[in-house]
């Protein structure tokens, strides 16, 4: 008995996904995410849930990286602009591979 194949056959509107504007896309019917389910929400990384808050963590930087965030901190502590630079860091790195995925998919209708 021959399989059926779905992948083949689609019911997407490429043409319309392709052209939409953000006001063309109808958001009526998805719910908005109250601040209570905010709260009990698991940040997770891998699939396993990572703890809230800080840890510490003890590791050996180069006297000059230290020396310049210490320069660049001024009044604030310099571990915290190394935190902000290393999440800034992680936030770039997914919106960088979103953008190269996007572009690769548009690339391959396109053609």
């Amino acid at each position: 008995m021959k399989k059926t194949s779905f992948s083949t056959h689609s019911e997407t509107d490429r043409d319309f996904l392709h052209n939409a504007r953000d006001e063309d896309i109808d958001l009526s019917d998805i719910p908005e995410i109250t601040e209570s389910q905010l709260t009990r929400a698991v940040m997770r990384v891998g699939g396993k849930p990572v703890p809230k808050g800080k840890v510490r963590v003890n590791m050996y930087l180069d006297a000059d990286l230290i020396a310049f965030f210490k320069a660049k901190a001024g009044g604030r502590g310099y571990q915290t602009l190394i935190n902000e630079t290393l999440r800034d860091s992680i936030e770039n790195e997914n919106l960088e591979k979103l953008l190269r995925r996007i572009i690769r998919e548009e690339m391959t209708t396109a053609s």
